[in-house]
């Protein structure tokens, strides 16, 4: 029944909220047995956007497509609601896209190496040998790669009296993989509950026995929620504060915000005052959820998990931190507009092979700002650079190899 709610875009109407996360999803997973058994409410159609769907009753929508009303039998209704499928849903989707943002996160930090023309000293090998961390040492050769060759890098062998670099950028490899390395760990845990028994009792026919235990409960993925919205929120706050370098022309050495027409203009100053509402917003979120529990069922379900809590606030944080790092992409382009002209020569010098394409790419959907222009169209555009993923591929190609 629910394989065909999919093939005919049927889509059950469920509350948000009111799982506490033991027991299972009971209150979601509740509204889902209703679509199917002709009770519930359900949208129908394609559109992501419920204005553009119908709302129908149930029922309605099982005669539309020649479907019978499902009549649960014995254990069937414990089955449907005992279990952990909306919050462990929301930790897939969750976690496919955070893997994927450690890559966009790497990308948007080499951009913003080049445009501030930091060194990439600080991720030679030898260095995270000694301190193996498998995130570190990605990330690391990562930025290297997209570095190689880079005009701007050689540009600043000379005459630089800067010593070290920023931690915002000297440390991205112990940040970037600090978080990479939690990300790892919770696809680990999300990996072995969808590949679960979760309701409760569970019957095995072969010794002929029922066993009541506690599978329903959801504090796995209630640690790994609260998990990865904290080691998401570090990828933003990091990125917030290259942003801010590169806006901040007593760091940067770039144009203040970013524009050479100061005064009138307030170039990039906004983006960053958005990114740094966001990694505020982000703290608040990483709060754990599952550090809490209210007692339920007179006293009976004394120890909830608040996994489904946990899982929504991280979902909310990992579009908060999509967010910030299309706004530092958005910016580090900007920054290499600058940085890319050669201060001796006026000569347009060219970043690293994957750092020149990833600029290129962010280039042909926005264009350099020189006057003033609604930004929010922009951070749009560089949004869904970061959604559709296609910058990864264009790293990749020019240098030949995947990204860890």
């Amino acid at each position: 029944m629910l394989i065909n709610f999919l093939n005919h875009y049927i889509t059950p109407i469920i509350p948000s909220q009111g799982s506490v996360g033991s027991s299972g999803d009971l209150v979601q997973l509740a509204h889902l047995a209703l679509a199917m058994m002709g009770e519930g409410d359900v949208w129908v159609g394609k559109d992501v956007d419920p204005s553009n769907l119908k709302r129908m009753k149930s029922t309605t929508a099982l005669k539309k497509f020649g479907l019978k009303p499902l009549k649960l039998s014995a254990k069937e209704g414990l089955a449907l609601i005992n279990g952990t499928q909306m919050m462990t849903a929301y930790a897939c989707l969750i976690v496919k896209q955070a893997k994927e943002l450690c890559k966009i996160a790497d990308i948007a930090a080499s951009l913003s190496i080049e445009a501030l023309k930091g060194t990439d000293r600080a991720f030679d090998e030898r260095i995270h040998k000694l301190r193996p961390y498998p995130g570190q040492q990605k990330v690391a050769r990562n930025i290297l790669r997209m570095m190689k060759n880079s005009e701007i890098r050689l540009s600043h062998l000379y005459d630089d009296p800067r010593v070290q670099d920023a931690y915002s950028l000297r440390c991205v490899p112990q940040i970037h993989g600090a978080s990479r390395d939690a990300i790892d760990y919770v696809y680990n845990v999300v990996s072995i509950e969808i590949n679960s028994a979760t309701d409760n009792p569970l019957i095995f026919p072969e010794d002929k026995i029922h066993l009541e235990g506690g599978n329903f409960h959801g504090q796995p993925i209630a640690l790994a929620m609260d998990f990865i919205a904290i080691a998401l929120s570090e990828i933003a706050n990091v990125s917030e504060r290259r942003i801010e370098r590169l806006v901040n022309a007593q760091l940067s050495g770039l144009p203040k915000f970013l524009t050479t027409q100061g005064g009138l203009n307030s170039g990039l100053m906004i983006a960053q005052y958005t990114a740094a509402s966001l990694v505020s917003e982000n703290k608040v979120l990483s709060h754990p959820a599952s550090v809490d529990s209210i007692p339920t069922s007179a006293n009976q379900e004394d120890h909830n998990s608040m996994g489904s809590i946990a899982a929504q606030k991280a979902y909310r944080v990992l579009k908060n931190v999509q967010t910030v790092l299309a706004i530092e992409i958005m910016c580090a382009a900007q920054g290499i507009d600058f940085a890319r002209v050669d201060s001796k020569t006026g000569k347009l010098m060219k970043c690293g092979v994957g750092t020149q394409a990833a600029y290129e790419f962010v280039r042909e959907k926005i264009k350099h700002l020189d006057e003033d222009r609604i930004l929010y169209n922009d951070i749009l555009k560089a949004l869904e650079i970061v959604k559709s993923g296609e910058i990864i591929k264009v790293v990749e190609k020019a240098i030949g190899e995947e990204l860890e």
